[in-house]
């Protein structure tokens, strides 16, 4: 089974093609090779360190809530 959790992006580094996302504290950087116009604040999807699409923040934080409901994250915050 893969799971892909959403995080939010902090920082893009366009020489790389990559990002900095963030999702409760822990910061990663994330391929983007898969995902294109990603900015600042967006939230992607993320499985083994590519980001595998966008989603709305509404369905980020909902997704997130769901972890947290089932305790697969310490928190519902991105």
């Amino acid at each position: 089974m893969c799971l892909a959790l959403p995080a939010r992006v902090i920082s893009i580094d366009e020489s790389t093609d990559t990002a900095t996302v963030t999702l409760g504290g822990v910061n990663k950087v994330v391929s983007l090779a898969l995902v294109e116009n990603v900015r600042i604040d967006d939230f992607l999807l993320i499985h083994v360190g590519y980001a595998l699409n966008k989603v709305s923040t509404e369905e980020a934080e909902k997704t997130l809530q769901l972890f947290a409901e089932a305790g697969l994250t310490g928190n519902a915050e991105a």
